[in-house]
């Protein structure tokens, strides 16, 4: 029950943000998505994480 707390009140922390993709790009992201078991904002949301964090090494 504490996970699903903890889940609830963290997707409240999270904004909403409109991306642009080539069409073939969001059909292979959400095929890759499906094959994986998760979702196409939990791939782009930790591709923007690992960027983030590589972006701050080099600094």
């Amino acid at each position: 029950m504490a996970k699903d707390k903890q889940n609830k009140s963290s997707e409240g922390d999270k904004k909403n943000t409109s991306l642009r993709l080539e069409r073939k790009t969001l059909k292979a992201l959400k095929i890759r998505a499906i094959e994986e078991d998760t979702s196409v904002q939990k791939i782009i949301e930790q591709l923007i994480e690992e960027y983030l964090a590589g972006t701050k090494k080099k600094n």
